[in-house]
């Protein structure tokens, strides 16, 4: 009877809530209404039941309706939450019907995918989900239920559990932190049987997202030894989903958290880690699809490792002490077998590898060493590392692996200044530089580059060239002796007959037109070339020419060479990267320019600019620049978590690529190249930039003039006639001088102001110098006399105040004065009073009385002493307040101000009542 009660009021009360929700959701309620009988049914057989086989019976069929049914699913989460929890919590004893129970509500909180309806309809397994999860007490109920020795119960419980954390996670974190022990019950469910373990692990995974209070009570739990020796049971690398699955909740819980991670490397040390990276070399075909999902979620830690913690940047603060920790186990050996001698691995694999060696060496000198040093191969094919690392940058046909290669170079140059010019010391002319088909493992690192970069004129490979122009712009970045060293270098010209050379830079010049040249006749062909070459190789010019006067003379060596720069920078061929790095270009050579030769200097520079392409024009070529480099900055160190669902696609790597290039956005390699950093760089570039063009355009061209002949004395002339032509000379000049700088000042200034705008005409010039001048001038005056008016105007209104104020202070006095009076007044009334009072007491008897003359006249005395003082004072005050209100009334008149005006109507209010008491007075 109980139990009949208890469902008749849980339809009657959780039914309506839901109902209405389910005719909104799914619309047919003929159907729905069926299903609603039969769940209806089902539950009033299993809440009053008395035979437990039907009981069971009602369950397994409830159980069954509710896996096939998304309406059935509705109905139950508003009728049948209450009754089976109930027996979760009455039936224990039961074990077959709280399986059953279980397993429905597992059946509950499990989507049903179906093609009919719209895709945006609300699932109810995620509306079911919500509603167990907002009690803390089914979730207690839940976690007791793992202590029961039935397999199934426990098995069941766990994938409730996950499901509920899949569809409401946060709430489910929130409620597991306020249940004692709840954490420790799940990590026990780490050491039951595999099935069990493997539930409880993917659990785990789920809970510790993004949630820092439960990650370090899992940790204190010591899961740090029990990943590990999951993973080792497993057969590391070669285990399945599960060494997966340890080795994402081992990243959630070391992800940007310093202090797991050193107690990670405290407790366990890191050679559990290397022995998953372990492959054995020379083994090709070996790598599934599993194991290259494991070795990436390896990687991933090491990676995050390496990153350290909040501020995640490799080689800052604590996070030296990982990159030590784990060059001291040799994992460097590892990373280059996965990402430079594995070239059967799949390319996802590999990359991630360069990557991780990058960051092992990134600002770290021991590293940094030990990778130069560092020899791959097998005997007799061995070569340096760096050598290998660069090859792969040169022969790769993955845009990613490309970018991946050349990260390691760009940390290894990373403030090693010792390191850039070891590397920079090994660019010369080979004597095989011409033999593009010899082996390049003979070959001195920087003569492998120099052939990459000349390879645009041997065979047209622009790919080759643009990848050596990166690896070389590491190189020589922020280093001045490498710069001149590879500026020393002279290479034979493409016409070796004329006998002559070039200088390195005169060659990468020459690269950058053949790029535009191809571009232009693949764009007629149809056929595209790469859109990251010209901005590499830009790139590369920029680098060296900041801070390096010789290498801005040596490119401005050659008209021709300033001319096609100033080309990129005009022509609407070019993408709006290219326009804006050129200007770039143009704009380093006048920051950095210290030649004094007529055609080279500063001058000439910034006078080519404003004749060819227009100040207005080119000043907007960085605004361009910055507008195309934002969208591929804040994609950028953006890349998938490594999880289940996105592990498969991450082990594809060429399947990325395709999607990413097919996209309208900006090339993945731009991304990449053009990080925060270099953007950074180019922002303070082009503010120094815009301040030198004004300061330019603002002064004398030369410090030295040829002398006319008028200063010549001529003969005959006197002394005094010739000083007075000097004078009149030099003031000629100097107001011609001064009209030229006022004109320069004033443009520069508007355009480096506005920046936009339309481009005008440089060739036209103002009418009359004198007249900009003297406009100028009058401009000066005017906002002069503005600022002297708002000051008299500022003190005008003090004035007035004040002379407020005073009125108001003397409306104040007279008032009191008033009362004075009026209370004078009411004593010479009391007085007369005791007059009448005494005369009647004469008048009625022979009694003694005082002399009331005497006491009168002794309290009028009294009375008038104490009111003349107080009339003495008030007269002073009156008189402070006249000479007040006089000199206010003089300082008006100064300032043009009516004083007869201002002062008229004041008093008259207060005057009336003066007249009136003086008509009182009278009367009295």
């Amino acid at each position: 009877m109980d139990r009949s009660i208890n469902f008749r009021g849980i339809a009657g009360s959780a039914g309506n809530i839901m109902q209405g929700m389910g005719k909104f959701v799914f619309g047919n309620e003929g159907i729905e209404s069926k299903e609603d009988s039969y769940v209806e049914r089902y539950l009033d057989r299993i809440s009053n039941g008395t035979i437990p086989d039907d009981r069971r019976s009602a369950m397994t069929e409830l159980q069954s309706l509710v896996a096939e049914s998304r309406s059935a699913q509705m109905s139950f989460g508003a009728m049948g939450f209450p009754i089976l929890l109930n027996i979760l919590k009455e039936d224990r004893e039961d074990v077959e019907l709280v399986r059953g129970a279980l397993e429905t509500f597992v059946s509950a909180l499990t989507p049903i995918e179906t093609s009919q309806g719209p895709k945006t309809e609300v699932q109810p397994a995620s509306l079911n989900s919500d509603l167990l999860s907002r009690e803390t007490e089914n979730i207690s109920l839940l976690l007791s239920l793992l202590s029961e020795e039935d397999f199934y119960v426990r098995y069941y419980t766990i994938q409730l559990l996950t499901a509920l954390l899949t569809n409401s996670l946060k709430r489910l974190q929130e409620a597991i932190l306020l249940i004692p022990r709840g954490i420790t019950v799940l990590m026990d469910m780490l050491m039951d049987r595999e099935v069990i373990r493997n539930e409880a692990l993917l659990l785990l995974t789920y809970l510790t997202r993004d949630a820092e209070e439960i990650q370090k009570i899992v940790v204190f739990e010591g899961v740090f030894e029990k990943i590990f020796s999951i993973i080792r049971e497993e057969g590391y690398s070669d285990g399945g989903v599960v060494v997966q699955d340890c080795l994402e909740l081992l990243n959630n819980l070391i992800r940007h958290n310093a202090s797991n991670q050193m107690l990670l490397k405290e407790t366990m040390g890191f050679d559990p880690l290397i022995s998953i990276l372990k492959i054995r070399r020379g083994s090709a075909f070996n790598f599934t699809q599993q194991k290259t999902v494991n070795l990436l979620g390896a990687l991933n830690t090491v990676e995050l490792l390496l990153m350290g913690g909040p501020s995640g940047e490799a080689g800052k603060n604590g996070n030296n002490a990982n990159q030590t920790a784990l060059a001291q186990k040799n994992i460097l050996d590892h990373l280059l077998l996965l990402g430079v001698e594995s070239q059967w691995a799949p390319v996802a694999l590999r990359c991630m590898a360069l990557r991780c060696i990058g960051n092992l060496v990134l600002r770290n000198p021991q590293n940094l060493d030990s990778l130069a040093r560092k020899q791959v191969g097998e005997e007799p094919h061995v070569q340096p590392a760096l050598n290998a690392i660069f090859s792969i940058i040169l022969r790769t046909s993955v845009a990613q692996e490309f970018v991946a290669a050349d990260y390691v170079f760009k940390c290894f140059c990373e403030r090693n200044p010792s390191g850039q010019t070891l590397l920079a010391s090994t660019i010369a002319p080979h004597p095989n530089q011409g033999d593009t088909h010899g082996p390049a493992s003979d070959m001195p690192f920087g003569s492998v580059l120099l052939q990459a970069l000349v390879s645009s004129d041997v065979n047209g490979d622009m790919e080759a060239c643009c990848r050596a122009s990166s690896v070389l712009s590491h190189i020589i970045k922020d280093n001045l002796q490498s710069k001149d060293r590879v500026l020393q270098i002279q290479l034979e010209t493409p016409t070796p007959s004329l006998g002559r050379t070039e200088p390195v830079l005169h060659r990468i010049v020459t690269c950058l037109s053949i790029a535009a040249s191809t571009d232009g006749e693949n764009d007629q062909n149809n056929q595209p070339e790469e859109p990251y070459i010209q901005p590499v190789i830009l790139r590369l010019l920029i680098i060296w020419l900041v801070d390096c006067s010789n290498a801005v003379n040596c490119l401005l060596e050659s008209a021709v060479h300033l001319n096609y720069i100033i080309e990129l920078a005009s022509s609407k061929r070019y993408t709006a990267c290219v326009r804006g790095l050129a200007a770039v270009v143009l704009g380093a050579c006048i920051l950095y320019n210290a030649s004094r030769e007529k055609g080279r200097d500063a001058f000439a520079v910034a006078d080519a600019i404003s004749q060819k392409i227009g100040l207005t024009t080119y000043f907007l070529r960085f605004d361009e620049l910055r507008k195309s480099l934002a969208h591929p900055l804040s994609e950028q160190h953006h890349r998938k978590e490594l999880s289940r669902s996105s592990a498969n696609s991450m082990s594809d790597f060429q399947e990325i690529e395709e999607d990413e290039t097919n996209k309208d956005d900006q090339h993945p390699v731009l991304s990449e190249i053009f990080d925060s950093q270099f953007v950074n760089f180019l922002s303070k570039l082009e503010a120094d930039i815009r301040e030198n063009i004004m300061d330019i355009f603002s002064r004398t061209k030369t410090a030295t003039a040829v002398l006319p002949t008028e200063l010549e004395q001529k003969n005959g002339e006197v002394d005094g006639e010739y000083i007075k032509r000097l004078k009149s000379f030099v003031e000629k000049q100097c107001n011609e001088m001064q009209d030229l700088l006022a004109r320069n000042a004033m443009l520069a200034e508007e355009l480096v102001r506005t920046g936009g705008g339309t481009t005008t005409d440089t060739s036209q010039k103002p009418s009359s110098g004198r007249e900009r001048v003297q406009i100028e001038a009058l401009r000066q005056e005017l906002e002069g006399a503005k600022r002297q008016i708002e000051a008299l105007k500022t003190e005008k209104s003090q004035i007035e105040a004040e002379a407020n104020n005073q009125r108001n202070l003397s409306v104040k006095l007279e008032s009191d004065l008033k009362s004075l009076s009026e209370a004078y007044n009411s004593i010479e009334q009391a007085n007369y009073r005791l007059d009448a009072e005494v005369k009647t007491l004469r008048q009625g008897g022979s009694v003694p009385y005082p002399d009331v003359e005497a006491i009168k006249a002794q309290a009028k005395e009294e009375a008038e002493k104490d009111s003349e003082a107080e009339l003495n004072d008030l007269l002073v005050c009156l008189g402070q307040e006249q000479t007040k209100v006089e000199k206010l009334s003089t300082r008006l008149a100064e300032l043009g101000e009516d004083v007869d005006t201002l002062l008229q109507g004041i008093g008259d209010d207060t005057a009336i009542p003066d007249d009136d008491d003086e008509d009182e007075d009278d009367e009295e």
